[in-house]
């Protein structure tokens, strides 16, 4: 009885802390929506109000007024092209990477991941003044191709995809071989297919990252009509004052839909990162 009681104890004291940090964890994001619904005048009300006044002018002063003149179904497409386009091609080419890396060998294999891994230590401020000089010499200031080539890798991606195509049996890959099957094949047919979860997982990693990158696309794009979502955002921050109402309503807006796509992949997204990321 007594050690019952000890785990029953044990359990409320953990979903008493789970709950806590629930809490925590949720509450900006209500803050957010219920700011972006209520009046001017009680934004920043003492006490605070915590509950919404359902004042939907917010969003439609917000969509009727965008930042630069640029429609926001331009800000949200190009954010969705430039999270699409480099979400497929860190996808393809940190696979590439990682399988190589799992199943091939060459000279200086492990030493060279070793040193991708160093890469993972370095802060990506550091990398801001070099990439945007390269850019430059480029001419690709002000251009899509600015904010997705420097991502179209992951050395996170590499990581993650090397430690599931380690747990993928050499047999696999000598059969493949006795019926004529190329490096190149085997690698498309058998491995991609078994990696799914893992690779979505990467996909989903890369995209959020992507939809929400805002330091680097703020500093290589300063055309209103290539702006993803979250600079576009950043114009309701005016010397003259920040427009609360319409910076969280819009907000609301860039954050909802990424929301939905976890919650939709949620399952696969923890699956991959069991079967990728703690394995090999």
């Amino acid at each position: 009885m007594k050690r019952l009681k000890t785990i029953k104890l044990s359990n409320v004291l953990t979903y008493a802390a789970l709950t806590i940090a629930l809490v925590f964890t949720i509450f900006p994001f209500y803050w957010m929506v219920a700011s972006s619904l209520n009046r001017p005048e009680t934004l920043f009300a003492f006490p605070p109000k915590l509950t919404p006044d359902f004042y939907f002018k917010n969003y439609i002063d917000m969509w009727n007024n965008p930042p630069g003149g640029v429609s926001w179904w331009r800000y949200i497409g190009n954010t969705v092209f430039i999270a699409g386009i480099t979400t497929i091609l860190s996808v393809f080419n940190s696979s590439l990477a990682g399988f190589a890396f799992a199943k091939l060998k060459f000279p200086l294999r492990n030493k060279i991941f070793i040193l991708l891994l160093g890469l993972l230590m370095i802060p990506g401020e550091m990398l801001l003044i070099p990439n945007y000089v390269i850019l430059k010499n480029l001419h690709w200031l002000n251009t899509y191709q600015a904010m997705i080539i420097p991502w179209c890798a992951s050395v996170f991606g590499i990581f993650l995809t090397r430690q599931f195509f380690k747990t993928i049996p050499n047999e696999l890959w000598e059969a493949a071989q006795v019926d004529g099957c190329s490096i190149g094949r085997y690698f498309f047919s058998v491995a991609v297919p078994l990696a799914k979860p893992t690779l979505l997982t990467l996909a989903l990693f890369v995209f959020l990252g992507s939809w929400n990158a805002f330091l680097w696309p703020l500093i290589v794009a300063t055309d209103y009509a290539i702006m993803p979502l979250e600079v576009a955002l950043n114009a309701f921050l005016g010397s003259e004052g920040t427009q609360w109402g319409l910076l969280t309503a819009a907000s609301t807006m860039a954050t909802v839909p990424i929301l939905i796509l976890f919650l939709i992949f949620q399952r696969q997204f923890i699956e991959g990162i069991a079967r990728g990321a703690i394995k090999g």
